[in-house]
């Protein structure tokens, strides 16, 4: 005999009501799996994907305990430049010597591969070594670092392209976001400015340039330090479009290159070059200067206090901009630590402001190049005595 239809729906509804289950999964369930991704399967594509939103919530800083982001591109043409913070860099093709040794021992970790959008291969080929390797929860975020920054989103660079960077004297702000006493004191990357993140407030508006276009570098204590991505946040709501962050920070540059400069290596490195007076009282000598700015940066303060148009169309790498007629009120919040070498284009403002501080602040230990400085495309310039 046949059920009636009437029959067979109740028993259905009564099933589905004793277990809400089978309606919809769970929460716990929903977090497990990635939302589909963007970009349609191609052909040779790794099956399971990651989308923008699961990348986001894993990619975060402190870095997330079981799971690792692995970018498949080539180191110093592509991740050294640009890629998803906490990520490390596997380049597929040497990923057979390097994956031993950088991927997690834990074979049920996350792996999530990415490289540069779909038209790229490399993570999807890398994820299915991984999987070879025994790894069971692996991603390929197949829309990749294109994508991410088209959302918007930081992206890091490694300390191997801020020392390149530096070394061809490249215009950057490069802000150290630790604590000054316990941590920028003690050994920062030579260069770098201190805006803890604490004072960003405060201090943001004087020591970073007036320039919202310039390239502004944040970085702090590593992985488990999240104080230079929050400022880097910061600078972005406060207009600046070139905003980038090295999330392996100090620990890496140190590892990598030696103690920074710093009150726990000033006793084992060489003195820094003093200030010698120039012909004028209150001036430092063009060569006194140049020495300094080329030996031991690190041991003063540049401050331009010509106009922000003209401070942002050249000046000293690691100078702040601190326009002459607004230092009267803003003499307060003048560095106390180091000496300042006040500068501008021909001599006359970078005067008067030492005249200025002179009058109000006389404790600080000041001085201004008298001279005539024109700054060229890439941080060349040329300075002669006036």
């Amino acid at each position: 005999m046949k059920t009636p239809k009437r029959a067979v729906l109740t028993t259905l509804l009564s099933a589905l009501l004793l277990c809400p289950a089978l309606l919809v999964a769970t929460p716990a369930q929903a977090a497990e799996e990635p939302a589909a991704a963007a970009s349609q399967a191609k052909p040779n594509w790794y099956p399971k994907r990651a989308d923008l939103a699961f990348v986001k919530a894993n990619a975060v800083v402190p870095k997330r305990d079981g799971v690792t982001l692995i970018d498949a591109r080539p180191a110093a043409r592509k991740y050294d430049i640009g890629h998803i913070p906490t990520a490390i860099n596997i380049p597929d093709l040497q990923f057979d010597k390097l994956a031993p040794a950088m991927l997690p021992a834990d074979k049920s970790q996350l792996l999530i591969f990415y490289c540069d959008g779909p038209d790229c291969i490399l993570s999807h080929n890398s994820a299915f070594k991984a999987e070879k390797l025994g790894y069971t929860n692996v991603r390929v975020y197949a829309e990749g670092f294109p994508d991410w920054i088209k959302g918007g989103n930081l992206h890091a660079v490694s300390v191997a392209e801020v020392k390149k960077l530096l070394d061809a004297k490249s215009p950057l702000t490069l802000i150290d976001a630790r604590p000054k006493d316990r941590k920028y004191d003690k050994g920062h990357i030579p260069g770098a400015i201190n805006v803890p993140d604490s004072q960003f407030d405060k201090l943001a508006p004087t020591m970073l340039p007036a320039d919202k276009a310039a390239a502004l570098y944040f970085y702090c204590d590593g992985l488990a330090c999240k104080l230079s991505n929050d400022s880097a946040e910061k600078a972005m709501k406060l207009g600046y479009t070139n905003v980038k962050v090295v999330p392996e920070g100090y620990p890496a540059w140190e590892k990598a290159y030696g103690p920074g400069p710093g009150a726990d290596t000033a006793a084992a490195a060489p003195a820094a070059p003093s200030i010698v007076a120039g012909k004028d009282a209150g001036t430092i000598s063009v060569a006194s200067f140049e020495r300094i700015y080329r030996e031991a940066p690190g041991t003063v303060h540049l401050i331009d206090v010509r106009d922000p148009s003209e401070f942002a169309a050249g000046t000293f790498k690691g100078a702040v901009n601190l326009p002459i007629n607004t230092l009267e009120k803003n003499l307060d919040k003048l560095p106390t630590d180091k000496p300042i070498v006040f500068f501008c284009g021909a001599g006359g403002r970078s005067g008067e402001a030492y005249d200025m501080v002179k009058l109000y602040k006389p404790e600080l230990k000041t001085v201004f190049l008298d001279a005539h400085i024109e700054w060229k495309v890439g941080g060349a310039y040329t300075i002669k005595a006036n």
